[in-house]
């Protein structure tokens, strides 16, 4: 499968890695840094390259992974998405990064949606990017659990395999107003980990009985 990456931070950089070494095609793409984009693309392997916003767009499954204030800009440099597998790993932060900017009667997910037109999963935003840069994902013997949700069933299904393969239990949540609910909690977990002290090599797991 072919996977574009727009936005090179830190959960980028990390899950492009991650499916590069799963033999996946990576595009990596939307960075300030030339250079530090070409040393990311030499570190992911064989199976990466850099690439314009467009370039990254014209894959399978693209992954947007920018500052929630940069957007507009990133869907502009991207192109149509109209109809594509589209997954949404931010969180709509105001920009001093303190609370969400949006949230409990929309969320950034379906505003992506409405934005771009493209199928979104919400998912990979209730995770540190240090869990994912890590040997392994496992907690002990336990595999963190990975909420996803959107509205289109094929694209939750390419996205739940690709959730599988970075070393997470996927958990379908429902439809993608769900997402109201996965971003505070994505923000829960930040500030447990940062203003708590918990750290972030932390996780979720569903217990069931």
């Amino acid at each position: 499968m072919h996977i574009g990456i727009i936005g090179t931070g830190a959960m980028g950089s990390a899950l492009g890695k991650l499916w590069a070494k799963q033999g996946h095609t990576v595009t990596f793409s939307y960075s300030r840094n030339p250079a530090k984009l070409e040393q990311l693309v030499r570190e992911a392997g064989q199976n990466a390259r850099a690439g314009t916003p467009q370039e990254a767009a014209a894959a399978d499954v693209i992954l947007i992974s920018v500052l929630w204030g940069l957007i507009d800009d990133a869907l502009a440099a991207a192109g149509s998405l109209k109809d594509e597998v589209v997954v949404d790993c931010m969180l709509p932060m105001t920009a001093d990064d303190s609370a969400l900017a949006i949230g409990h009667t929309t969320s950034g997910g379906e505003e992506l949606a409405k934005k771009s037109g493209a199928r979104v999963v919400k998912a990979f935003n209730q995770i540190f990017s240090d869990v994912l840069a890590a040997d392994d994902r496992k907690f002990g013997a336990d595999t963190p659990t990975m909420f996803y949700c959107g509205d289109d069933s094929e694209a939750k299904k390419v996205v739940a395999d690709l959730i599988g393969q970075a070393g997470f239990e996927p958990v379908d949540a429902g439809r993608l107003e769900r997402a109201r609910l996965l971003e505070p909690l994505g923000l829960l977990i930040g500030v447990l980990a940062l203003e708590e002290g918990l750290g972030e090599q932390i996780g979720l797991k569903l217990l069931r009985r």
